[in-house]
């Protein structure tokens, strides 16, 4: 996969969003029992969002060029988009359509030595740097340690989607939740997809991804996306044990592209415990903090 073309993507994801709503729950009659479309049908769409059939069969052959915000607002309720899936939605209609566009890498591959500082100051959680493409930039010695299954790959820098994917077998040992895991990893690479239809890493890494794995290939033609939000991380490490961790994803306005992850857990739980487990191990190992290359 060196290029994605824009109304391939744009006719997709709306004729996805569309098959999966039923004109009862649209709140629309449905007429006659034998309906060879699945979900609602353009003209029904159309009706919902407000605008004339031939406008939406337009845009959903790909056409949103040019289309205002209210159009889209208007589509994105017709078709009882989620935060994620309207936020998608606009970077697709902002997505320029020219086939010569720049081929670049659009998220951070480096990492400041005072963010590096920042991470080693975090000394009692798990803490690492990454950007959307799952790429594992930087670690405090926690994280190195939690996350030395997925910094056994020797390709740098360390990949998270990789290890989801092209090591199912590790991952699904690390990852309590494998499922849902790789079921978000493929939803998230699909946001970042589109707001960077350029970044030329992220597209490797999607055709990579493509060619060596079914389920991802089968998770990404769901069109499902999902934003980077706080929530729980079940991980089995494989020397210290289980890991019930909550989880914040920070976006670092001064470095687009780049989050900071810091992973917690309530003083007095099993984790907690586990936590103080792991940092003995890590110093026992010599681990100390992780860069995916010098700055």
């Amino acid at each position: 996969m060196t290029t994605r073309d824009p109304r391939t993507e744009i006719r997709e994801f709306l004729s996805s969003r569309r098959a999966r709503i039923t004109p009862e729950q649209a709140g629309l009659p449905a007429y006659g029992g034998n309906r060879r479309v699945k979900g609602l049908r353009r003209e029904e769409v159309a009706l919902l969002a407000g605008v004339s059939v031939d406008y939406y069969v337009r845009m959903e052959r790909g056409g949103l060029a040019g289309a205002s915000d209210g159009v889209l607002d208007a589509l994105a309720s017709a078709l009882r988009l989620d935060e994620a899936e309207r936020d998608h939605l606009f970077h697709l209609a902002r997505w320029s359509p020219a086939p010569g566009g720049p081929r670049r890498s659009a998220s951070a591959a480096t990492v400041r030595s005072t963010l590096r500082q920042v991470l080693d100051a975090i000394s009692d959680a798990p803490a690492w740097i990454g950007n959307g493409r799952y790429d594992v930039l930087a670690t405090n010695q926690l994280a190195h340690a939690l996350y030395s299954p997925v910094l056994a790959d020797p390709r740098r820098p360390a990949n998270t989607a990789r290890f989801v994917h092209l090591n199912p077998e590790a991952a699904r040992d690390f990852f309590v939740d494998y499922d849902e895991i790789a079921g978000g990893v493929a939803a998230k690479l699909r946001m970042e997809a589109g707001r960077h239809p350029h970044d030329a890493e992220l597209i490797a890494l999607i055709g990579e991804l493509s060619t060596r794995s079914e389920p991802f290939r089968q998770r990404w033609a769901a069109q499902d996306v999902r934003l980077h939000r706080p929530g729980r991380k079940r991980v089995r490490h494989p020397v210290v044990g289980r890991f019930d961790l909550d989880v914040e994803t920070l976006e670092l306005p001064a470095e687009p592209g780049l989050y900071l992850n810091v992973y917690t857990a309530p003083a007095g739980t099993p984790t907690a415990d586990n936590l103080a487990l792991l940092a003995s191990w890590a110093a026992t190992q010599r681990l100390g903090p992780w860069a995916a290359a010098p700055e």
